[in-house]
């Protein structure tokens, strides 16, 4: 259906410093006896739950991982309400329908060079330059130049409300011109504005990062960090419990009671688990049976057992993170009628097991699409060796966890994302002009307040479709050592670390 796909995931990662007093901290203790190297604050010891997929490109799902390290950071981030807030640039301003001026406060490079507009510029024309474009970007042509000592002037070929917004996305992060080499390699290593500076990065293994003292934000107080990729979550979660770790991020639910309630911190997201179905080929490219998997689906015992009470019943694109969206959401429009399935048709069920819930989601959809008389085949592998099989339409229904405001914190931009016609991250390879439309409208859309009325009515068309079907609304554990004070509990997995998280 599409050729070309971006990886995006709903990676738990993230880190803008400057935000970092904007969310819940966790911890506690005092700072421990220094072991960094200026005897001032201990490195922390940090596991993720995805390595790096992409050799940490900024422009697919590495770019969480990089912005939750506080190695990268854009011109904008994300608040506690989810509005732009100030980062690489001070204040900002609208120039006419189609341009934007950014102001930069006074800021420098890991390799020392001053973030200057030009710097700016060029980094952002990288990213439009991508292929495929990042999440951020899609649909979006815009084109950066400088304008002056501290101003970036950025026009789009279409009227952006959102811009701001979007330019908080991790994937749009600004790197000094030595980051980009030739063809399409991106180093950010040395090269980007974090608080926290790679060094060392072991494959799919581990990195590790040191203090940049010249952050404009101020010296963190931890001296670097030790970061360890640990797919498994029972592993990060004995990690923490053994004294080898001070921060483990997205413990599985199933291993949250043998934490001490101190160490357990469980946050509500914007994430969403949902079945997608393959809108496009095979057995669910008819409606009717797509509407018949939808039916089948008991989707109350997926937070009262799977998750174990960590999490909210599926109720749409959005969850109850989402604050705005309970009291704006209409009934799904446009749904088919159900179908009885067919003998001898298998359909392909896959998730990832990243998230080690997830494959027991998979397990209870198999068994309540069964009993309503589909045959099942069920895969799980780890994700970066299923995502492109996944964009590529490979497989029947995929169950997905997805922070629906993780690319952009614009609503409308994961619609556009994951259920358009040229969406770059449409695993349900649905394309209707019904939901393009609605979609569409909403994305012309400034006033905040009608926006997300669009949205709302835009996710009606989609559930109406019934190429979705939400799951569950999570809430994310993470497992912080008694010592550890300042991690960031950030609802839209942008943040985990900053400049006051210390040990």
């Amino acid at each position: 259906m599409r050729s070309h796909r971006r990886s995006r995931l709903l990676a738990p990662f993230l880190l803008v410093p400057l935000t970092a007093g904007c969310f819940a901290s966790g911890g506690g203790g005092d700072s421990a006896s220094g072991d960094g190297n200026d005897g001032d604050g201990a490195r922390l010891r940090v596991a993720l739950a995805f390595p790096p997929a992409e050799n940490l490109s900024p422009y697919g799902a590495d770019a969480t991982l990089l912005s939750r390290l506080g190695v990268t950071e854009g011109l904008t981030a994300l608040d506690a309400n989810g509005s732009a807030a100030p980062a690489l640039a001070e204040s900002w301003r609208r120039d006419g329908d189609k341009t934007w001026e950014f102001t930069l406060r006074d800021a420098t490079f890991q390799d020392g060079g001053a973030v200057t507009p030009a710097a700016v510029a060029a980094s952002l024309t990288h990213a439009t330059d991508a292929k495929p474009a990042p999440a951020a970007l899609a649909g979006v042509t815009l084109d950066a130049k400088a304008s002056g000592d501290r101003v970036v002037r950025v026009t789009t070929a279409e009227p952006d409300p959102v811009l701001p917004l979007r330019l908080s996305s991790p994937s749009l992060a600004i790197l000094s011109k030595d980051a980009y080499g030739k063809g399409s390699r991106v180093d950010p290593v040395g090269h980007a504005t974090g608080p926290f500076e790679l060094t060392e990065v072991n494959g799919a293994t581990s990195a590790s990062l040191d203090r940049f003292d010249d952050y404009w934000g101020g010296r963190a107080q931890a001296s670097g960090i030790d970061a360890r990729f640990i797919a498994d979550g029972t592993a990060r979660a004995n990690a923490l419990r053994t004294g080898e770790l001070d921060i483990a991020e997205a413990v599985p639910v199933a291993q949250a009671a043998s934490l001490d309630e101190k160490t357990r911190r469980d946050t509500a997201t914007t994430r969403t688990t949902s079945l997608l179905l393959n809108a496009s080929s095979g057995t669910f490219k008819d409606a009717g049976l797509r509407a018949a998997a939808r039916a089948a689906l008991d989707t109350s015992v997926f937070a009262k057992d799977v998750y174990e009470g960590y999490g909210d019943p599926g109720a749409g694109v959005y969850g109850p993170a989402v604050t705005w969206a309970e009291g704006k959401r209409t009934a799904p429009v446009g749904r088919a009628a159900v179908k009885k399935p067919g003998d001898g048709d298998t359909i392909t069920l896959a998730t990832y097991d990243n998230r080690p819930e997830l494959p027991e989601v998979a397990q209870v959809v198999k068994q309540q699409l069964e009993k309503a008389g589909f045959t099942v085949e069920l895969t799980v592998r780890e994700y970066s060796r299923l995502e492109k099989d996944a964009l590529d339409g490979k497989f029947d229904a995929f169950v997905l966890a997805r922070n629906t405001l993780l690319d952009t914190g614009d609503p409308v931009a994961v619609l556009a994302s994951d259920y358009t016609c040229d969406g770059g991250f449409n695993i349900a390879q649905l394309c209707d002009k019904g939901v393009d439309r609605a979609v569409a409208d909403a994305e012309k859309i400034a006033d905040t307040a009608k926006r997300q009325d669009a949205a709302m009515a835009a996710e009606a068309r989609i559930l109406g479709s019934d190429a979705v079907v939400p799951l569950v609304h999570q809430r994310i554990i993470t497992g912080v050592a008694d010592s550890v004070q300042g991690v960031v509990l950030d609802p839209y997995e942008r943040t985990l670390v900053g400049t006051g998280t210390r040990r």
